[in-house]
């Protein structure tokens, strides 16, 4: 089974015999190529849509994982067991990945694992994190095609909050040592390029402030490999 690059980079954070919560599996591919090289002990599915799940029916059947598989059609995390290690959430927007765990309070009560793989709105989930109790242990990079994906492993304990240019680079990021870093970084700054001269013309409170956030992202320090920051 081929999995993308930024899915194989969520399989990546699993750890050995991990039971694992798989939200929004959509065809089931990630919970199987997790049981079908061990490295998940039982895989919970499940999707909003009832065609895709049915998909990961067929499919846990079809590569014999099935009896290792539970399916249920959820909104997030509502109404599933909570006898998981880890969670994954991936090709979702930070917005609708915030939705899911501002829902799912209880996860802050255990010992949960969340890796998260967001297509979209990245700082306001970063930012969402580290204001509610929640903290970004361990984040990489992933390319597939033209695009460079953030991977992140998030463990339900308090941290300090980050900044507004670390929502943009996270530290965990920062000293991931990956070598799509500083071509991640060139995309978050020429976004921010984007949105500055979008209010150039304008002038004002706002123009001052993304032009600021820009330069502070431009400064945060990213060490050089196999050394410090």
């Amino acid at each position: 089974m081929n999995l993308s690059n930024r899915l194989l980079a969520c399989c990546g954070f699993v750890n050995p015999g991990d039971r694992v919560a798989d939200i929004g599996c959509d065809h089931g591919y990630v919970g199987i190529h997790l049981l079908l090289t061990g490295k998940a002990s039982s895989v919970i599915a499940s999707d909003i849509h009832s065609d895709p799940l049915n998909c990961a029916r067929r499919n846990a059947e079809k590569y014999g994982v099935r009896s290792k598989m539970s399916f249920y059609l959820s909104d997030g995390l509502l109404g599933l067991p909570r006898d998981f290690d880890c969670v994954i959430c991936a090709g979702m927007g930070g917005d609708t990945i915030v939705s899911i765990l501002e829902r799912a309070p209880w996860l802050k009560g255990g010992s949960y694992r969340l890796i998260l793989q967001c297509q979209s709105k990245r700082p306001l989930l970063r930012s969402y994190l580290s204001r509610n109790g929640f903290t970004i242990s361990r984040e990489t990079l992933a390319k597939d095609g033209r695009f460079v994906y953030p991977v992140m492993e998030v463990l339900c304990l308090p941290s300090q909050p980050l900044s507004p240019e670390e929502c943009f680079l996270s530290p965990a990021l920062r000293n991931s040592g990956s070598p799509l870093l500083p071509e991640f970084r060139d995309r978050v700054l020429g976004g921010l390029d984007k949105t500055v001269a979008g209010l150039s013309g304008t002038g004002g409170e706002k123009y001052e402030t993304y032009l600021a956030l820009r330069n502070r992202v431009a400064a945060l320090p990213i060490p050089e490999e196999g050394g410090n920051p």
